[in-house]
């Protein structure tokens, strides 16, 4: 073997194994294996690595800048974006990008989908980052979504712009219903960005019912145009939050519809749980969709960040480790099933959005993460720094142990 990890403990498994990688990928998972390097995991976690299933690398690392989101709310956020992108240069991009990429890498992330707004003339945010999604391959694996901030119906030129990404190389057709001005142009938003993800035979991610309003209804438009045109398993809905105050019933019937199209749904704890709720006083709803229910139903939900220092979310430090642990608390997922859903929720779930492969079987690719801890548990309640991050079979990341001395006299603890 090209690579031995000895000493692996995985989730679901029995006792410790080595895992062996070879022409990046998991060739055998047994013990006594003998490779050229070998590693030790030294009796600790070993999972499949990190998917940033919803980022906007764009704007990263823009808090700040040209002023701070006083409010915290959505619109603000958009509101300020839509003054910065007019100063966007491929340097500031690249500068930006680049250093927020080997914060993501150290924390085991081998997958990035990247929503890029197009709603700029110049498209310089989308012809950037296509150039760095070049270069970064082999270190990590960017997917770039034609994003319309501004929406296609109500940003002038937004059609052509969207259609000018997508043969500039973006991946992912992408839009935003409950912006567009009207109803109307929200339902035509959505059959456009669906009719020209099958006209291309894209995948299509949309900012779907990002709002506190109830009467935000575009998820219905995207499962019944997903069903009509045959894309289940192609078709991601990100945030959904209205669902949150959906009536039960309605909520039901959405989240069974959801299912029989083959949606997927991404979720977006860090930015939802602070921008949603902005309208209320008390009770302050908490603005994540239906976590628990559409994992219940059978429907594929995976988890992103969604912002990491910019208009929208000013802390962050590219880990979903973050996104998981915010997760548990405003989810409700502290049970100990629940909890069993989080790591997928980061891994295989997401990899099953892009159209991956991804977990610890053999002849699936060789992308782990080495933890210093020996549980998911262990790594959600303390966010320890990866060991190793292996990407394809090569180790692209690593941390050396630290210890915490502890300086004093011996003290004797009361009894």
């Amino acid at each position: 073997m090209e690579l031995v990890i000895k000493d692996a403990r995985i989730t679901g498994r029995e006792g410790l194994t080595d895992i062996g990688l070879e022409g990046g990928e998991i060739a055998s998972i047994q013990p006594g294996l003998k490779g050229e390097k070998e590693i030790s995991a030294e009796g600790n976690l070993v999972s499949p690595s990190f998917y940033e299933i919803h980022i906007h690398l764009d704007a990263i690392l823009t808090e700040g800048d040209p002023r701070p989101n006083q409010s915290g709310s959505l619109w603000e956020g958009i509101s300020i974006w839509a003054e910065r992108v007019k100063r966007l240069t491929p340097e500031d991009i690249r500068a930006r990008v680049l250093k927020a990429l080997r914060w993501f890498v150290a924390h085991g992330v081998t997958h990035i989908r990247s929503h890029v707004d197009i709603c700029d003339p110049s498209l310089v945010a989308m012809k950037t980052l296509v150039e760095i999604k070049k270069e970064a391959a082999g270190l990590i694996d960017l997917q770039l979504v034609a994003f319309p901030q501004l929406g296609i119906f109500s940003f002038d030129g937004g059609e052509e712009l969207l259609q000018r990404a997508l043969e500039m190389g973006a991946d992912v057709v992408g839009g935003i219903p409950h912006y567009e001005h009207t109803r109307e142009y929200g339902v035509q938003d959505v059959k456009f960005a669906l009719d020209l993800a099958h006209r291309t035979g894209l995948l299509a991610d949309i900012h779907c019912d990002e709002t506190d309003d109830d009467q935000s209804r575009f998820l219905e438009t995207m499962a019944a145009e997903t069903i009509r045109l045959k894309l289940g398993g192609r078709v991601a809905a990100s945030h959904t939050t209205a669902m949150h105050s959906y009536n039960n019933a309605y909520a039901d019937k959405i989240i069974s519809l959801v299912k029989k199209s083959g949606m997927h749904v991404i979720s977006n704890p860090p930015d939802n749980s602070v921008l949603q709720g902005r309208f209320d006083h008390y009770p302050i709803r908490r603005g994540l969709t239906r976590v628990k229910e559409l994992l219940a139903a059978g429907v594929n939900v995976a988890a992103g960040h969604d912002s990491v220092m910019d208009p929208w979310y000013p802390m962050g430090a590219g880990d979903p480790l973050h996104t998981a642990f915010i997760l548990l608390h405003y989810g409700m997922m502290s049970g100990r099933q629940d909890r069993q859903h989080l790591f997928p929720m980061l891994t295989s779930r997401p990899a099953a959005i892009w159209g991956n492969p991804h977990g610890l079987e053999a002849g699936n690719p060789a992308d782990l993460i080495v933890w210093p801890v020996p549980t998911e548990d262990d790594a959600l309640r303390t966010i320890p720094p990866r060991r190793y991050v292996i990407k394809r079979g090569r180790i692209v990341a690593e941390t050396k142990p630290e210890k915490s001395l502890v300086l004093g006299e011996t003290v004797k603890f009361l009894r």
